[in-house]
């Protein structure tokens, strides 16, 4: 294997000859065993279980989780477990039938790994979302380079350490750093890139990506919009919805952005609401031990920009030296609003009323497709309404956010919400070439195809279905 640049040797030229230890362990074949692939996972597994408290207190430093959100970052662990019981049946060739004209033969669709995978990874869930889709380039045979989220430093130091302690560098590695080592990273040449964050940032590594014609997923965000008929539970969901907006203090991307709710039942919500806030974080919500706070400056201060000049029904406090901005419900929110003209990604929910479903979904419809639709009603005809009429990364119904735990479901965006998707089999062929082969004998060779083409065609057209 090509010996490591030296400590002190130019970021480019580490990162160049990085690159080329991984394509040269790739090329020997070795993370194309199923055994392979299967020890690495559980080598991975393992490594997680032994190192949770460090990273649960590192999300902490970060973001000021609590220790119950902090262990969200631990959930990655199930969706491992269910990969490693099921990659191996994923892997294999999968058969696929011949028309009677291009018998005796096979076909099948061959999965193999890309190659050498860049993984990108955000600072909101700083930890799960770069070992989510590491597992899935894993299982399908790759070598991957890591580059968490600088803006979580504390995160971002423990995924390196836990990767370098778990995998040779030549196999899987880390490159920490900020914007100019992503820069660095994006003029380099892999075989996918894999990013989470926002849409201005996707858009970038997209248009570097296009340099090197190398594919990308993408998985952004979006204004996801929950919308609450009349004939709901109330208590039931606005203690849903609440939950679903306010954990990790509302940085998460499939968080409600804003509620449409019927104008009807606005009034028995608002009031149930602010019960949910109460209980969840009582008088004081700066003194909970349970509400996480802002990233950085930076956001702190778009966020308190974002609701100036707003109604505020619940909330508003806002403090910069700790960051913290209370859990906050805006009333009568116009859709020109600045507060509506980008995602929130904080602890502030603007809330809207309609009287027609079908005005609501226009509106909807008119802004760029979310990462996820929420809709409370027992109404199953709204609810095949919403699906047929709305387009969105993924919907969930009667509940918000739980739908991204599902490992049997995709999970991606649409448009401006993200390109591609991941989660269990969708992250394995996310990372994976599906490769068509057909296999024919020499036994048998039937003359129709070839030339002189006279009195041929008859035959030709029953063939391509002509007749």
């Amino acid at each position: 294997m090509t010996a490591l640049s030296p400590p002190d040797a130019p970021v480019d030229a580490k990162i160049a000859q990085l690159l080329r230890s991984q394509r040269d362990f790739f090329a020997t074949g070795e993370t194309q065993s199923i055994e392979f692939r299967r020890q690495q996972l559980i080598r991975l597994k393992a490594a997680i279980l032994e190192r949770q408290t460090e990273i649960v207190d590192a999300v902490r430093a970060d973001l000021g989780r609590p220790e119950y959100e902090g262990y969200f970052e631990i959930g990655v662990l199930d969706e491992l477990t269910y990969v490693l019981k099921r990659f191996a049946r994923w892997a294999q060739p999968r058969r696929v039938g011949l028309p009677l004209v291009q018998l005796p033969g096979s076909a099948w669709v061959q999965p193999e790994p890309l190659g050498v995978v860049l993984i990108i990874g955000p600072w909101n869930y700083p930890f799960q979302l770069v070992m989510s889709p590491l597992m899935g380039a894993i299982a399908a045979g790759n070598c991957a380079l890591i580059k968490p989220s600088e803006i979580a430093p504390a995160t971002s130091q423990v995924v390196a350490e836990l990767v370098s302690a778990t995998f040779p560098p030549h196999y899987v590695a880390v490159v920490e750093g900020g914007v100019e080592t992503a820069q660095t990273l994006l003029k380099q040449k892999f075989d996918h890139i894999f990013f989470t964050g926002g849409t201005r940032i996707g858009q970038i590594v997209m248009a570097a990506a296009a340099q090197q014609l190398t594919p990308v997923t993408l998985e952004l965000g979006g204004k996801s919009p929950c919308i609450v008929d009349r004939d709901i539970n109330v208590e039931v969901a606005a203690k849903r919805i609440v939950w679903g907006k306010f954990v990790n203090a509302g940085q998460t991307c499939v968080a409600p952005d804003y509620l449409l709710v019927h104008e009807d039942i606005k009034a028995a919500l608002l009031v149930a609401l602010q019960k949910a806030l109460q209980d969840f974080f009582g008088d004081q919500p700066a003194q909970s031990p349970d509400l996480a706070r802002i990233v950085s400056n930076r956001q702190f201060d778009r966020l308190t920009a974002l609701m100036a000049n707003e109604s505020v029904l619940v909330g508003g406090d806002t403090n910069r030296a700790s960051r913290y901005i209370a859990p906050t419900l805006l009333d009568e929110v116009s859709w020109e609003a600045p507060i509506m003209q980008e995602e929130i990604f904080g602890p502030i929910l603007p809330i809207m009323s309609y009287r027609d479903i079908e005005t609501a979904i226009a509106q909807i419809n008119a802004r760029p497709k979310p990462l996820a639709l929420y809709l409370f009603s027992r109404n199953q005809a709204l609810q095949a309404r919403m699906l047929s009429a709305t387009s969105s990364g993924g919907v969930c119904l009667n509940d918000v956010f739980l739908q991204v735990a599902i490992w049997g479901l995709p999970f991606g965006g649409v448009d401006d919400s993200g390109i591609g998707a991941y989660h269990g089999k969708a992250s394995f062929e996310t990372f994976s070439h599906c490769k068509s082969v057909l296999k024919k004998p020499f036994w048998f060779d039937l003359a129709w195809r070839y030339a002189p083409y006279a009195n041929k065609l008859g035959f030709l057209k029953k063939v391509i279905g002509m007749s």
